[in-house]
């Protein structure tokens, strides 16, 4: 007799919706806090003015893509000086390791943008439908007047606040009031409306409906943080030989030993990724220490310690369950790893800064025409030709004066394309585009060899900048 036909296990099961328990405590003012200063900072940002002068937005932050600039209030940064975004992309993964290193997945639980916009939307969704208790009834009633009208309310809501996040990011891009009047008429280019569209559409999805999914499966932090922690990291923790055996109270002198937790399920009920931290350490915890405040509170009302679940290190568990005390704090936090972070983190910040405060005000580009190298005049003098590319990071038209430098250029004569003298005038953060000439007369030691090195120097005559790039003067040789 056949055996039946077993199903092959499926490789996806459908999510089942969590809704946290409102909690109280340091870690979640602590959260409300971060949220409200998160959302700040998105929103109020792009409305910071900043005077630029009479022909650049007065927007204190401003990623300018038709001219490939960036503003940061007094700082500019240009195509070429690219090298400044690289170096804060590559602090900001350092950073992320050294707070993952020391304190566990910190950025997740408080400053990742998934989980403050989450936090957004799900006290939007108490405030409308309740807290866990109603949720969890209306998720399971059928459809009535009463769920349409809820989740009517709770999803325009989640929908005003997906496209306010859409909006301000585009305000990044353009002078924000100029744009905010252009979207309103009607008016705005079409690449404005698909990203707000764009944006909205995600937004409201991730935070309203994916939530934690987007912390399981689409972010791989999750799966790296392995790499960034160690047995003296600090991460939310149970103390497993304080609370095991877990279970109800019992009264009576036969009662069986059993340990401080009660099996309350406050700590999984609050969670927002709808683990149990009981469980030891999972790929899904985001390090947001709601469990803690939960535990702490369920621990006073019965009369037990604080500190069940807590930010505990390893090295800790192992060393409290023999009765020894645990190790201060600081000796987690500054260690060799963390200490390397820091240090790889700070001199790339050092350095940035004193590039930034060193760097030119102007930028000098020289390219010799190489067809023909030289010309010979009628005279019998020797004239070259360079391509001069003048970048001046002024906010308001500078005057430079263009001269050349190096032995034996006394007697090199020179002439600016388009231009009475050797004075050219560059429009506030503008590049200017010329051609040079440089002529030795005929009896010049420069004519007569096959090639001397020169320079090019530009000076603004109104203040010290200046800056010089070498090149090379062809003569016809013996």
């Amino acid at each position: 007799m056949s055996s039946p036909q077993m199903d092959p296990p499926g490789l996806y099961a459908a999510r089942e919706p969590i809704f946290p328990k409102r909690v109280k405590g340091r870690f979640r003012t602590l959260k409300w806090v971060a949220m409200a200063i998160m959302l700040a900072i998105y929103y109020i940002t792009p409305w910071i003015r900043w005077d630029r002068g009479p022909n650049m937005p007065d927007q204190a932050v401003l990623v300018d893509l038709a001219n490939r600039r960036f503003f940061f209030f007094w700082i500019e940064i240009w195509p070429h000086e690219f090298y400044f975004v690289a170096g804060l992309l590559v602090m900001a993964g350092l950073g992320l390791f050294l707070f993952t290193s020391a304190l566990g997945r910190v950025w997740c639980g408080y400053a990742c943008p998934q989980t403050v916009w989450t936090d957004l939307f799900t006290m939007v969704e108490r405030w409308v439908e309740g807290d866990r208790n109603n949720q969890l009834r209306l998720h399971r009633q059928k459809w009535n007047s009463q769920k349409i009208r809820l989740r009517a309310v709770k999803w325009s809501l989640w929908l005003l606040i997906a496209l306010c996040t859409g909006g301000a990011w585009v305000f990044y891009f353009t002078d924000a009031p100029t744009l905010l009047g252009n979207l309103l008429a009607g008016q705005a280019h079409p690449v404005a409306y698909i990203t707000i569209l764009t944006l909205t559409a995600t937004t409201f999805f991730f935070g309203g409906f994916a939530r934690e999914q987007i912390c399981i499966y689409a972010c791989p932090w999750p799966r790296i943080q392995a790499a960034m922690m160690d047995e003296d990291t600090l991460t939310v923790a149970y103390r497993e030989w304080r609370g095991e055996p877990r279970g109800k109270a019992q009264k009576g002198t036969a009662a069986a030993p059993q340990g401080d937790c009660i099996d309350c399920m406050a700590c999984v009920n609050v969670c927002p990724m709808g683990i149990d931290i009981r469980d030891g350490q999972q790929m899904e915890c985001i390090t947001c220490a709601l469990c803690i405040d939960a535990c702490d509170e369920i621990m006073e009302r019965v009369g037990k310690p604080r500190g069940l679940i807590d930010y505990l290190a390893l090295r800790d568990e192992e060393a409290e369950r023999t009765g020894a005390a645990p190790r201060p704090v600081w000796k987690h936090v500054l260690r060799p790893r963390t200490l390397l972070y820091f240090t790889l983190w700070s001199g790339i910040g050092v350095a940035l800064v004193v590039a930034l405060f060193i760097r030119s005000a102007v930028d000098l580009n020289v390219t010799p025409v190489r067809n023909p190298t030289f010309v010979t005049m009628s005279d019998g003098s020797i004239r070259n030709t360079y391509e001069l590319r003048l970048r001046s990071k002024e906010h308001e038209p500078a005057t430079y004066r263009i001269s050349v430098g190096g032995d034996g250029t006394q007697d090199l004569v020179l002439a600016i394309e388009g231009a009475q003298d050797d004075n050219v005038v560059v429009p506030a953060d503008q590049t200017l585009e010329r051609r040079v000439y440089l002529t030795a007369p005929p009896q010049s030691a420069l004519a007569r060899t096959p090639s001397q090195k020169i320079d090019l120097v530009i000076e603004n005559i109104d203040n010290p900048a200046r800056a010089s790039v070498a090149t090379v003067f062809h003569g016809k040789g013996q």
